[in-house]
């Protein structure tokens, strides 16, 4: 998929995402939850930030990027709105993170990994943005377990030139981050039209101070104690 998809439906991203309201909301509580007081924080393929800009108010720094600069106004114009001093935006291939941007204690990539062709190498090249002991996200659909008529609606995106690549289910999802992340993984399922599959990676070493091992499931969600550490 090309960024000039993403560089088209930036205006309307945020309606887009609130078509699907219940686990993007589940999403940024739970990702807000987890960032420990004071972190830095690297989100990949921010969309119009909403991440970004809800883990601000925690965050020493938040460095928000994406591969689309009209997407990055957008999430720049609400940062400015809301008065958030504290975040910088930057173009970004998350395959192609410069060295220059340093490590940080939590990395996010949201939504994403079910749109590339390898996953697995992406998981590689933003775990490689984490300090020791830090956290990386990437919640993403869960398009194998969409309900039916939600379905039509994918379709429809796909006129417009909207492409994914993996159909992931829990289970697929999960497999793919215990097999490509070294440490602590879990995976819990946000209920919705297109559920969300959370996953978490703490990575091996001395753990952030007040970074939690965990978070209580925020409302909407489910997990098995064998689905979250």
């Amino acid at each position: 998929m090309t960024a000039s998809f993403w560089d088209r439906c930036a205006p309307l991203y945020d309606l887009a995402e609130a078509m699907n309201a219940r686990p993007y909301r589940c999403m940024l509580q739970a990702i807000k939850g987890l960032v420990p007081p004071g972190a830095s924080v690297l989100e990949c393929a921010a969309g119009t930030g909403a991440i970004s800009l809800a883990v601000a108010g925690k965050a020493s720094r938040v460095l928000c990027t994406d591969m689309s600069l009209p997407m990055l106004a957008q999430a720049q114009k609400k940062a400015w709105r809301q008065g958030l001093g504290n975040i910088r935006f930057a173009q970004r291939d998350l395959h192609r993170l410069p060295k220059g941007d340093g490590l940080f204690d939590v990395v996010v990539a949201a939504n994403v990994l079910h749109l590339l062709e390898n996953p697995a190498a992406a998981l590689g090249h933003l775990l490689g943005a984490v300090r020791p002991g830090g956290m990386l996200a990437v919640p993403t659909f869960l398009q194998g377990e969409a309900r039916p008529a939600f379905r039509t609606v994918i379709k429809a995106y796909g006129l417009l030139g909207f492409r994914y690549c993996h159909a992931f289910t829990l289970e697929s999802y999960r497999a793919l981050l215990k097999s490509h992340c070294p440490g602590k993984v879990g995976a819990c399922r946000l209920p919705g039209k297109v559920p969300v599959g959370l996953g978490i990676a703490w990575l091996p070493a001395a753990r952030l101070e007040n970074a939690p091992l965990c978070t209580p499931a925020p409302r909407g969600m489910t997990y098995g104690k064998d689905e979250w550490p």
